[in-house]
């Protein structure tokens, strides 16, 4: 069964609130010339935003935070962010793989910008009882 898709809008504005909620203001995730300057398409969003709008398309899907049982991703792949009012999108999707011993919904999850996977073997497991609700 697949779950239905979330889209997330990234722009350089939401890195701006994002290094000031974290405290990471590495110049990758602002300065276009450093981040070229380093071997990167331009500047990337920082990974655990990443990781967060998925996770945030886990709890919706869950129900609700307290739903999640466990939640694991690898970086696979950077998330460029245009220097425009549009900025880019992050796309989730998930499958359910199958159920654990315990009950909980085991979900294989697929994150990607502009149609590549940016995420690898993300994956999360969730309590069924309040999946989809």
């Amino acid at each position: 069964m697949d779950l239905p898709k979330k889209t997330y809008p990234v722009t350089r504005a939401d890195l701006v609130r994002y290094a000031g909620a974290s405290g990471d203001f590495n110049p990758i995730h602002w300065n276009e010339r450093f981040a070229t300057k380093v071997g990167l398409p331009g500047v990337i969003a920082h990974g655990m935003l990443t990781m967060a709008l998925v996770g945030r398309a886990v709890t919706d899907w869950a129900g609700a935070p307290d739903a999640v049982v466990d939640f694991s991703v690898r970086f696979s792949r950077p998330v460029p962010v245009p220097d425009d009012e549009t900025g880019t999108e992050v796309e989730v999707s998930a499958e359910v793989k199958g159920t654990t011993d315990e009950g909980h919904t085991v979900l294989a999850i697929t994150a990607t910008c502009r149609g590549e996977k940016v995420l690898s073997q993300a994956k999360a497991t969730v309590r069924t009882s309040r999946l989809g609700k």
